[in-house]
This record gives structure tokens, sequence and C-alpha cells, in this order.
């Protein structure tokens, strides 16, 4: 019970005891906000290296199946800006669980599909239901964390969520040793029914009756409203945004880059995604124990930003044939230094948008994420414009999100002006 004559905190009201002691019971959540932003790259990942595979068994071209991807990441997009509102009037719990139950029907269904339509629809709905645990996940972090600290936890959140996109194109190229592409979805539902009942279990509620907002639609509408007219929130959000979309250019499309282009097998490609993911998720740990706290967040983001943009663009020049043949070698190493960089952009642009926002977290995690993944599903048709044959739309692609997201965070989010408010 909390001592006479002190106001309860939320984590209090949440634990039933002081904050000290939920934080030391924080290992459970944490494991359990980790799975739940590992599922989208398992619904994204562990499909990829079927994606050849599923334009021979539908007898449908690449740039067709690719929507497969595009349909799932726009569904992940709309969903949130639905949950997160929702989110901030009934409780963290209740649309999740609701969120989990759809996913694991459409994720089955996704393995009967009969034709590339059907499959889209059911990728749609997929990316709908899955953008429960994304946004969610973000709000559970800002309920009970704030400044240095949720920085801090959003990196070691990465390092959990970091591990599906590791195994998840491994798992995907082992099964489909075994059976088809429609197996992989079969895996997908599973996992779905576990997580489930993970968080039926042990995630309780993180916001209290007294903080909820009572509002409809107009209400949530009118809050996303005063979060977009803050410029330096605005910023943030679009250069994470960006950011993503440069990363999901480089989902969509390596695995034709990488097998087909380069002849790798599915295997193959496996573990050079695997290893592209784990210099994602070093950086990210580099961050959260080494940089944060000891240097701006603000200078941290702009660093990873100017990364990512030099090696998109040596990308460009790698797959113009600039230096001549780069051969797999080459771009793999260049992508290598691209995906690592995010783990630099990824948690400090919600850290430190996230801060902007205590009194709204659902509905600004919820905006965070749908501009994440609908600029994401915008450009990622573009990188097989010009076919399957070459990789210099992936790479132009990429290097135009990263030059927009670092004249985002330049010019809107000003950080040398906001350095000493949001940064430390």
């Amino acid at each position: 019970m909390p001592e006479r004559g002190r106001a309860t905190t939320a984590e209090e009201e949440i634990t039933g005891g002081p904050v000290t002691a939920a934080r030391r019971a924080g290992l459970l959540v944490t494991l359990v906000l980790g799975g739940l932003t590992a599922l989208p790259p398992l619904s994204m990942d562990m499909y990829l290296p079927a994606l050849p595979q599923v334009t021979d068994a539908l007898r449908a071209p690449a740039a067709t199946v690719q929507l497969t991807l595009t349909a799932c990441l726009a569904g992940m997009a709309l969903g949130q800006l639905v949950v997160g509102p929702m989110s901030d009037k009934w409780g963290r719990r209740r649309p999740l669980l609701v969120g989990m139950l759809v996913y694991v029907v459409a994720t089955a269904a996704c393995a009967f599909a009969p034709g590339v339509d059907v499959l889209v629809a059911f990728r749609l709905l997929q990316g709908l239901a899955g953008a429960a645990g994304i946004v969610i996940a973000r709000a559970v972090v800002r309920d009970l964390y704030d400044g240095v600290e949720m920085a801090r936890f959003f990196s070691t959140l990465m390092l959990i969520s970091g591990v599906a996109p590791i195994v998840a194109p491994l798992i995907g190229g082992q099964i489909l040793r075994i059976t088809d592409w429609r197996g992989v979805f079969h895996v997908l539902a599973v996992i779905g029914v576990l997580l489930t009942i993970v968080v039926w279990r042990f995630l309780h509620e993180t916001l209290p009756p007294a903080r909820r907002h009572a509002g409809g639609v107009g209400q949530a509408l009118r809050t996303m409203g005063g979060l977009l007219a803050d410029r330096v929130f605005t910023g943030y959000m679009l250069a994470g945004g960006l950011a993503f979309a440069a990363l999901f250019a480089y989902i969509t499309a390596s695995p034709f880059v990488v097998q087909e282009i380069y002849g790798a097998s599915p295997q193959t490609f496996g573990l050079l995604f695997g290893l592209n993911s784990i210099g994602l998720v070093a950086v990210g740990q580099i961050n959260g124990k080494l940089l944060v706290g000891r240097i701006s967040l603000n200078k941290a983001l702009g660093f990873g930003l100017t990364v990512i943009t030099l090696a998109a663009a040596a990308l460009v020049l790698m797959t113009a044939g600039v230096f001549g043949e780069p051969g797999l070698a080459g771009i793999a190493a260049g992508l290598f230094v691209l995906m690592s960089a995010m783990g630099l952009a990824m948690p400090n642009t919600n850290a430190l948008a996230l801060m902007r926002t205590p009194h709204a977290a659902g509905s600004a995690s919820a905006l965070l994420g749908a501009s994440s993944f609908l600029i994401g599903a915008l450009v990622s048709p573009l990188v097989g414009i010009a076919g399957e044959t070459t990789a210099v739309p992936m790479a132009v692609v990429q290097l135009g999100c990263a030059l927009a997201a670092l004249g985002c965070f330049l010019l809107l989010c000003r950080p040398r002006k906001t350095a000493g408010t949001a940064a430390s």
C-alpha cells in the first residue's frame, strides 16, 4: 500500500506497490512488449523468402505480389489511427486483446488464400489487427516511463523485438524446405495464438480510469490535430516515418535483389537479412547503454540520419555501376551500414516525439506508427518500377527518403534550438 498522505502514482495503481517494485517486475512487461513489437517484423520478414515462390504459385507478377507487403503495411498504419485513440479512451488491455484475436483469424485465412487478390485482402486485415500490438506497446512505455529513461527502454525494446527480423527470414527459409509458402502463415497463426495467451495472462492495464479520455471520434481527431500542430512533434514524426520508409524499401526489394538479381538462395538471403538486423540491434544497444544520457538525443538522431543518407548515396552509385559491377558483397555492405544506422534513428525519434505528448500517448503513438507505415506503403511499390533486373530503384527510393528525413529533422525540429529542452 502507498504511504499515508502521499499521492498514488499511476504505476502504483497498476501494480499495487511502489514504483521501484514495479520497475523490478518490469522484465516480464519488457518481454511482453517486445513480443508485441516483434509481431510486425515476424509478419513481414518470415514471409520474405517465400515471395518468389508466391509469384510462381499464384501466377502473379512480382509487382502484384509485393502488394501483399504493401497491404499489410497500410493496414498496420490505418489500424494504429483507430486503436491508438481507442486505447486512450478504454485503456490498453481490451483493444489489444481484440486486435490479437482478429490477427490470428486473418493470418490463418492468408494460408488458404486461393489467389493473390484474396491474399492481398487478408494481408490488409492482418495488418489492421496487428496494429494493436505496435501502438499499444509504445503507449504502455509512455505510461510507465519518461525522458532519458524512456529512450533507454525503447533501445532495450529494440534488442528484444530485433530478434524477430534476425530469425524470421531464417525460419521462413527453413519452413520452405519442408512445406510451401502457406506453411509460413500457419506458423504465424500459431505465434499469434501464443502471444495472445501471454498478453491475456501477464500484461495488466497501465492506463488508470482517471487518466482516460471520455471523448469520441471527434475528440480523438481534435487531439491528433493538436499534436500535428506541434511543429517539433511533426518534425520527429516525419523524420522517423521517412527513415522507416527507407528501411521498408529494403524489406520490399531485397528478396528479389538478393535472390533474383544476385542469385542467392532463400537461406543465404535469410542469413544476410539476419546480419543486417544484428547491426540494427547492436547500434540500438550502443544508443541505449552508452549514448543516452551522455550526448543529446538530437545529436544521436542527427548522426544516425546522416549515416543513413551517406549509405543510401553509396548504394545508388554502386547499383548504377559507377564503380563497376559491385556484386552481392558490395550491395550487402551498403545495406548493412544503412540498416545499422536505423538503431540510432528509430528509438530516438520515438522518444523525442513522445516526450512532448504525455497527455495523449495513445494518439501520439498512433500518429508515429501510422505515418511510418503509410509512408512506407506509399514508397514501397516504387522499388519495382523498373522491373526485377535492377536494384537502382531500391537505392534511389532509399536516398530520397533519407534526404527528406534529414531535411524534416533540421528544418522542423531545429535541433540546435530545442537541444536544451528535448535532448538531454
